[in-house]
């Protein structure tokens, strides 16, 4: 494996990855994983399947106790969806467990591209736009997109003026209606 693509997975990969080892101990995890723990902390859920599929590695059961996928959805508490848990076995002398985390996010559900050319959003504002609608704080923002806090900030002034809202709330009712996407269930 080139460092470029070693690079990737660590820092660029918009999935979360955690290498979970028999002792249930996280041995890695890249940078969206990292991010989704300062939000959240990992499920009981994954400890408990973890410490399952060892436990039938142990006993050579894996594929009569686990034959098929292995994955679950959960939904955490300030969270405006639904995030998918998947896990995947590396049998060999030291198995591990390979967790990748995925947000079902609310922006794959609106068309973010119409409205970067409604509004005549740049595309560094679209990203922080797809943000703002995924949930995230400017804090947040500025850790995924490797900038500065006060350049979020300013890129968010620009977008409340090209767009009319004149807070987060008022822009994510105005996205949800255009989108027409029923509100309930958001949390801002």
């Amino acid at each position: 494996m080139k460092k470029e693509d070693i690079d990737f997975l660590i820092n660029k990969c918009p999935i979360g990855l955690f290498i979970i080892n028999c002792r249930l101990d996280v041995i890695f995890r890249n940078k969206q994983a990292a991010v989704f723990l300062l939000r959240y902390e990992l499920p009981e859920e994954v400890y408990a399947i973890s410490r399952r599929i060892f436990e039938a590695i142990s006993l050579g059961t894996l594929e009569e106790l686990f034959p098929g996928e292995i994955f679950f959805s959960k939904r955490f508490n300030g969270s405006p969806s639904n995030w998918i848990f998947k896990l995947y076995i590396n049998e060999k002398s030291d198995p591990l467990v390979y967790l990748l985390i995925t947000e079902e996010k609310m922006s794959n559900k609106i068309n973010m591209n119409d409205i970067r050319r409604q509004f005549r959003l740049t595309r560094r504002e679209t990203d922080i736009l797809r943000r703002v609608v995924d949930g995230l704080k400017n804090a947040e923002i500025a850790l995924d997109l490797e900038i500065a806090e006060q350049t979020i900030k300013d890129h968010l002034s620009n977008i409340y003026m090209k767009t009319g809202a004149e807070n987060r709330m008022v822009l994510m009712r105005n996205l949800l209606q255009i989108s027409e996407i029923p509100p309930e269930g958001i949390t801002l």
